[in-house]
């Protein structure tokens, strides 16, 4: 049995400042309330004028302070000093998009305020990917995605160029590498360095160029973060076949860590919010099928704990509302005068936690997954340099096999505030690919907003695209890695069955091929199946529909006897099947649940953001599910690599041969709606469908998520009962669904309000 702790650590560390006063006391420790105002915009005080208080400027939407954003009081002085110049608020302004190689950027400005649109469109023989269009917003930031124009030539796509970025190294093969910095007073944030990897991907996580008034918004950090936590949360769920919650053994798989702090740079009042906040979060984890086990702790300079995980461990009864109730019963003053900043403790604390997990079942150690989160504004005052500290837990976690373990360690940091020490915090958060770990707010209300966005019950419960990652050999396990399989059983008039396989995409919506069915059969004799749930019945088939321009004889008057453009059929249930481990959704493109697994959460997000992200290569990496079995079990998925571009010529070569067709005759009989897996390249040969997988999902894996883009429809050779036959020249032909028909054919279904739990399509 897999032991998987999820460790979570919260660092509540915000600076509340309350309205200025015109009288304070009289002491020498006081600073002067001369020379402080800001033109266009207000000033705020967290101690009035008295030793130790911050003063931070405030300007409108679009704006920000400039030169300075805060002061603080020090023994009579302030620090940065007021100068005869007066500060002012000065527009926000966006990082210079005018870096896009083999491009060009309309219009062409030297600065970019806020509401200026640009459009990009790339040099002749160069691929467009990305936003066509976009915005420099009041954040500093521009909506949509980096627009990037390529050959796409080599085994990594071109990872591009940031707005306000430089990027050194033009080659993308295998172990070459990009190298970004940020221009003028710019700080970079994300993987400075990045390696093209074997399996065509760019390791590490794309970088950005912040300026000093550059932050993230609630909705951003909401769609990042939540999809982070929401996916994990569901990965360990624990329930049985009927759904039912299951027990935990003492030990449990998640292990969530909580701090608060009480140091001298927030008051009661945010401290209090802290803690609300938390206690939200905690009840939403509720709505999950897991048993998670806690640790909450406060610190400042140093550290108390409501409870130890040693000690919620050893609990019989686990019960979390009277852990609440500790936590509401904590004293703010009892922290008492030691009201320092000791980040570096926070983070010892949980190393602590992380050693002792370690020394008391080594072997579980393995196995355990470490997340931990800290929000702060990064301005310690005391116990050194964070970093050692963060540097020791990757140590603990990764044992010296740091690329084997890399997913055992999640490092997040929420920065709170305008001063927020951006360089300085990047170097404390893991660096993943595709992942963000690192998140900016500008005001203490938006942590509250997010956590209000961050896990909504409505939608968390059924997940598209998710699975587990292992397989211990069992049924129960195997059926776990591919949720969404269904089996598919048709009798026709005559007393044949066709075999099919489909894929679960709604709640109500089976999706397979359309050549599995005839004419005239009906829902009665078409039997569905969830393989390896035992114990669970999928509802009655109400109906089958096919696409309506299938037509396998449709071009038999050009020469091709059999013509399988828009293979794809639903299958309608008359009742919701009940979501749950074993039985879960696949996603498929182009709709707003896809955009939450891929973590795209710009507004403008469309169905060619979507191609972008998953069909970036000539190469890319898929599977499919094969109906062949194996001691009476599927077997695993199977690996292709769908071919692109230039790679996609071989297979209409292949294809002229085999099947004896000229190349008019090809370009009519596999169109652009086709995509083509099969041959050998760069030493992999892919897998070949047998009969039988028609209809099952052609899939691509991303952010530990399964989005489908293809459905298995037809191929050259048999070779699964004659394996004489050339495996290097057996091709498979799949229905692609970014094909602008079968995303109408899908919409009209799937996406109707009264036919089950719909989708929403972009």
């Amino acid at each position: 049995m897999e032991f998987v702790t999820w460790m979570i650590f919260f660092i509540f560390m915000t600076v509340t400042v309350t309205d200025v006063s015109s009288t304070h006391l009289n002491s020498n420790l006081m600073c002067s309330d001369s020379n402080l105002t800001i033109s266009g915009g207000t000033f705020t005080l967290s101690k009035m004028y008295n030793d130790g208080s911050v003063l931070r400027y405030h300007c409108p939407e679009g704006y920000y302070p400039h030169p300075v954003l805060f002061r603080q009081c020090f023994r009579g002085q302030w620090d940065p000093a007021p100068t005869r110049k007066q500060p002012e608020c000065k527009r926000v302004t966006c990082p210079n998009p005018s870096v896009m190689t083999n491009g060009e950027v309309d219009p062409y400005k030297k600065i970019y305020y806020v509401n200026d649109t640009t459009t990009y469109r790339c040099n002749s023989d160069y691929t467009f990917r990305g936003s066509s269009t976009r915005v420099c917003q009041a954040n500093g930031k521009w909506s949509g995605g980096t627009p990037i124009c390529s050959r796409n030539s080599d085994h990594c796509p071109d990872p591009g160029i940031p707005p306000g970025a430089s990027r050194t190294g033009h080659i993308f093969n295998i172990d070459d590498t990009v190298t970004y910095r940020c221009n003028n007073n710019l700080k970079l944030l994300g993987s400075k360095v990045r390696v093209c990897q074997d399996d065509g991907q760019w390791s590490g996580q794309e970088p950005e160029c912040y300026a000093v008034f550059t932050y993230d918004t609630p909705e951003e950090v909401a769609e990042a973060f939540s999809g982070s936590l929401q996916t994990t949360l569901m990965m360990h769920e624990e329930t049985d076949l009927e759904g039912k919650r299951i027990k935990l053994e003492q030990g449990g798989r998640l292990d969530i860590y909580i701090a608060l702090d009480a140091s001298d740079s927030i008051d009661e009042s945010d401290f209090n919010e802290a803690r609300n906040i938390t206690k939200q979060l905690i009840e939403k984890i509720r709505y999950y099928q897991v048993s998670p086990n806690y640790e909450i702790i406060i610190f400042a300079t140093d550290v108390t704990r409501i409870v130890s995980i040693a000690d919620y461990k050893n609990r019989d009864d686990k019960n979390l509302d009277a852990i609440l109730q500790d936590l509401d019963d904590f004293k703010f003053d009892a922290r008492g005068n030691n009201a320092g900043t000791n980040i570096a403790k926070a983070y010892g604390a949980i190393l602590d936690s992380i050693n002792f997990e370690k020394a008391r079942a080594p072997e579980a150690f393995n196995d355990i997954h470490h997340v931990i989160i800290m929000f702060t504004d990064g301005i310690s005052n005391m116990g050194g340099d964070p970093k050692l500290k963060v540097n020791e837990i990757k140590e603990a976690v990764y044992n010296g096999e740091e690329e084997k373990r890399d997913e055992n360690l999640d490092l997040y940091v929420f920065g709170v505030g305008d001063d927020v020490l951006k360089e300085d915090i990047d170097g404390w958060v893991t660096k993943r690919r595709d992942e963000d770990h690192f998140f900016l707010f500008r005001h203490k209300k938006n942590v509250q907003e997010t956590f209000d966005q961050m896990i909504d019950e409505s939608t968390s419960v059924s997940l598209c695209g998710l699975y587990r990652d292992y397989d211990d050999g069992t049924p129960s396990t195997m059926r776990r890695r591919y949720p969404w399989l269904i089996k598919i059983d048709v009798t026709h008039d005559d007393g044949t069955v066709a075999n099919c396989i489909g894929s679960l995409v709604t709640p109500t919506f089976i999706l397979t091929a359309a050549h599995c069915f005839r004419i005239d059969d009906i829902s009665e004799n078409i039997k569905v199946e969830a393989p390896n749930a035992k114990g669970t019945t999928l509802p009655k088939v109400t109906q089958y529909i096919p696409h309506p321009k299938f037509q396998v004889r449709g071009k038999a008057k050009e020469g091709i006897s059999e013509f399988y453009e828009y293979d794809v059929a639903l299958i309608e249930l008359e009742a919701s099947v009940i979501v749950g481990t074993h039985l879960r959704t696949i996603c498929i493109p182009c709709t707003k649940e896809t955009s939450g697994a891929l973590r795209l959460s710009s507004s403008d997000v469309t169905c060619k953001h979507h191609k972008d992200e998953l069909m970036k290569n000539d190469l890319v990496k898929a599977n499919f599910m094969t109906a062949k079995k194996e001691n009476g079990d599927f077997l695993p998925k199977k690996k292709v690599q769908i071919k692109q571009g230039h790679k996609r010529t071989a297979c209409l070569e292949d294809a002229k041969k085999v099947l004896n067709m000229t190349d008019v005759q090809v370009a009519k009989a596999i169109t652009d709606n086709f995509l083509c897996t099969g041959g050998a390249e760069q030493n992999e040969v892919d897998d070949i469908a047998c009969k039988g997988d028609s209809g099952g999902a052609t899939f691509v894996e991303q952010k530990k998520r399964v989005i489908q883009v293809g459905i298995i429809s037809w191929g050259l050779k048999d070779i699964c009962t004659d394996e004489t036959q050339s495996v290097e020249t057996a091709r498979d032909f799949h229905t692609n669904l970014f094909s602008p028909e079968v995303q109408d054919f899908l919409k009209q279904y799937l996406g109707d309000g009264k036919r089950g739990a719909p989708l929403t399509f972009l």
